[in-house]
């Protein structure tokens, strides 16, 4: 009999802001929801997956993920079942996530206190650098 697998690679842009919560123990849960095209015969369409991180992972993706933001996530899918307020049995279907990796930056601070320098400011940013200054040119460009 051959092992079971369950791994979901994904890369889409959010829909929200991701939202933390802490459950009863103290970790960390965080969700938000990814849009992912993809292309049919002749058409483009979305799918909207609900997304899942823990701990650490659920703080780093509160912290920097913002909507809009593409990111690539790597984790497992998930079938729960619960009852509704109405008592009504449920499926949700989400992808618990144990690895994220952000593909735009994120956005930047635009207020910054005096101590701080923004970025873009200083002595190696007033000079601009064309591709190649820091080879010599008599080398060869190895490709």
């Amino acid at each position: 009999m051959a092992g079971s697998f369950n791994r979901v690679i994904l890369v889409g842009n959010l829909v929200r802001d991701p939202e933390i919560r802490y459950v009863g123990s103290g970790a960390a849960v965080t969700k938000f929801t990814l849009a992912v095209n993809r292309r049919s015969k002749q058409q483009e369409e979305t799918d909207f997956i609900d997304i899942v991180s823990w701990e650490k992972l659920a703080e780093t993706c509160n912290t920097y993920l913002k909507k809009g933001m593409s990111c690539l996530v790597e984790g497992r899918l998930s079938i729960r079942s619960y009852e509704d307020k109405e008592g009504q049995k449920r499926k949700a279907t989400e992808v618990v996530i144990n690895t994220m990796q952000m593909l735009d930056r994120p956005p930047r601070r635009e207020a910054f206190d005096e101590e701080q320098t923004p970025v873009g400011v200083g002595a190696a940013a007033s000079t601009p650098r064309q591709i190649g200054d820091d080879l010599d040119q008599d080398e060869e460009i190895p490709f």
